[in-house]
């Protein structure tokens, strides 16, 4: 999280949706970075906007067209289900409003370049709410791959997975945009890029569909690096909870756990393994989605100083990139039907 004293006004955002991660993890981060505020909450339906808004001190608004014509909105968090994060993201950026949007920032990547470009032609600042790559355990853990702590990396294993979702879940729904590929898929598929770069391609895939709903809810696949190196990335809501990654070395093997959603309050605990050695590394805790906020925010600021976000350029690249391997995951799986949910 972001420490530095403000050098004018708070960033006004507004809250486009009132979802469970906006009320949860979003509000409370812009309450707590130093330069960012929510100016107010946006819902179609009127009570769900008057009580996010009565919890976060900011006015409620009945319709997302009514959050974009205001004047007093410097930047947009869009929250809504993802098949409508183009057309709200989209209709921000005509606005003129800076966006950080909830991953994935569209459900194809043809929409995701689309966006990207709309953002580079108007001079604004639009990222994606993947808060994990912002946090300093990953940045500590890239050092030490640099440091040829663990020799040449080899292989990238990394997993998401959570048990399954209430039933009236959007995430159960295909027509919103549901499935475990796009809502928890990314963290791991984001996670090998990380590591291994944005040349990566899709080699294999499975995807377990659940008939109930028509959304996949668990699914597996195997990305290839030009360099070599192998990922198998894991994910779904079928599963007991996990979250971590193995980076596999020709020296060493380094596991991290906790990885994409640790607490705020949480040391993470970086574990290195050799032949005849063990070590861990305990790190410092730190508020990820204030982290993710507060770069958006310094975006924001240095493109309104310049004229020029000079991260967008990176950013558009290995996000459209991610979208590509989502596609590829999607459209080459074998299909197999999960067991019935409970």
């Amino acid at each position: 999280m972001s420490t530095s004293t403000p050098s004018g006004p708070p960033l006004r955002f507004g809250v486009l949706g009132a979802s469970s991660i906006a009320a949860r993890r979003t509000l409370p981060a812009l309450r707590d970075v130093p330069d960012t505020v929510a100016a107010a909450v946006a819902s179609r339906e009127r009570e769900k906007a008057e009580r996010l808004a009565a919890d976060f001190d900011c006015e409620a608004v009945h319709g997302y067209e009514r959050l974009l014509e205001r004047d007093d909105i410097d930047a947009v968090y869009v929250s809504v289900p993802n098949s409508l994060h183009f057309t709200w993201v989209n209709a921000a950026l005509e606005a003129g409003k800076h966006v950080l949007s909830e991953k994935p920032l569209t459900t194809d990547s043809a929409d995701t370049g689309a966006l990207a470009r709309v953002a580079g032609d108007r001079g604004l600042v639009l990222r994606e709410n993947l808060a994990f790559v912002h946090h300093g355990l990953h940045r500590r853990v890239a050092e030490l791959v640099a440091q040829d702590r663990l020799g040449e990396l080899r292989h990238v294993d990394a997993a998401f997975c959570f048990p399954p979702l209430p039933a009236n879940d959007v995430r159960y729904r295909p027509e919103l945009g549901g499935g475990a590929l796009l809502d928890a898929g990314i963290y791991p598929v984001r996670l090998a890029q990380y590591f291994l770069g944005d040349d990566l391609s899709v080699v294999g895939a499975v995807l377990h569909d659940d008939p109930a709903s028509g959304v996949d809810v668990a699914g597996s696949a195997v990305l290839a690096a030009s360099a070599g190196q192998i990922a198998t990335v894991n994910f779904g809501f079928v599963h007991t909870y996990g979250s971590r990654y193995t980076l596999w070395g020709s020296q060493a093997r380094l596991i991290v756990d906790r990885a994409f959603t640790p607490p705020a309050t949480m040391a993470p605990v970086v574990r290195i393994e050799e032949q005849n050695h063990t070590e861990e590394i305990v790190l410092p805790a730190e508020h990820q989605f204030a982290s993710s906020i507060a770069a958006f925010a310094a975006a924001v600021r240095e493109t309104a100083a310049t004229g020029v976000d000079s991260g967008h350029r990176a950013w558009a690249a290995t996000t459209v990139r991610t979208a590509e391997l989502l596609d590829g995951i999607h459209e080459s799986a074998v299909r197999v039907t999960a067991a019935e949910r409970p």
